[in-house]
């Protein structure tokens, strides 16, 4: 039996690259509203805990909503042209997928920009669901977020493991009663994932199906 029956992965930062195509929006969204074009840097270091959330590190709170709708409105023109897997992504979910593990994203990425992304990059196929914002109230770390996932899943959360690339995605499955292993591809480094709690923390997903696959 494999060592996780349930694996939820991360999206940007851990099974995908697309912080080109954020920073792009970003770029086109905050010189409309009077803000600078941040740096790649600047933005990378912004995300991970939904939109809006990130959209206030750079907008007064009255003007948040406003550059959401508009991020929003051009990622979705840009979504597909930049966006790719991360090295080991494919053979990760190939592998675990043959194994007979239930795969699924488990994003605050918007739900259905990560269903469109996951059908571009033909790992659909291996997912038995794509769970991201907008398609319940909640976002991680929220505990009813984790829960409704594993609900539709049929999970349990002793059986369940979460890869993902930052605190937010640490906190998720501890709120969730299920381990997190944290790939340093995304938005924090190894050490700022392992001080965040990590069950595990690896240098990318080549290392973490290394680990699945070792006994």
């Amino acid at each position: 039996m494999p060592r996780y029956e349930t694996l939820l992965l991360d999206l940007d930062g851990t099974l995908v690259d697309a912080f080109t195509t954020i920073h792009r929006s970003y770029c086109h969204v905050l010189p409309q509203l009077g803000r600078p074009a941040p740096t790649l840097a600047q933005v990378r270091a912004a995300v991970g805990g939904g939109l809006e959330r990130a959209m206030g590190h750079f907008l007064p709170p009255e003007l948040v909503a406003e550059g959401a709708r508009l991020h929003v409105a051009y990622t979705d023109s840009i979504l597909l042209e930049d966006v790719r897997l991360l090295p080991g992504a494919r053979e990760l979910l190939e592998a675990q997928y043959a194994r007979g593990v239930v795969l699924a994203a488990f994003t605050n990425k918007r739900g259905e920009h990560s269903r469109r992304i996951c059908a571009h990059l033909g790992v659909t196929p291996f997912l038995r669901g794509v769970f991201g914002a907008g398609d319940t109230p909640w976002l991680k770390p929220r505990p009813e977020f984790a829960a409704y996932a594993l609900g539709q899943l049929g999970a349990r959360a002793e059986s369940t493991l979460l890869i993902g690339d930052s605190p937010f995605d640490i906190a998720a499955a501890h709120a969730g009663g299920f381990a997190c292993w944290a790939v340093s591809t995304g938005t924090h480094a190894a050490a700022e994932l392992t001080a965040a709690g990590a069950d595990r923390v690896f240098a990318g997903l080549p290392e973490v199906q290394a680990a699945l696959a070792t006994p």
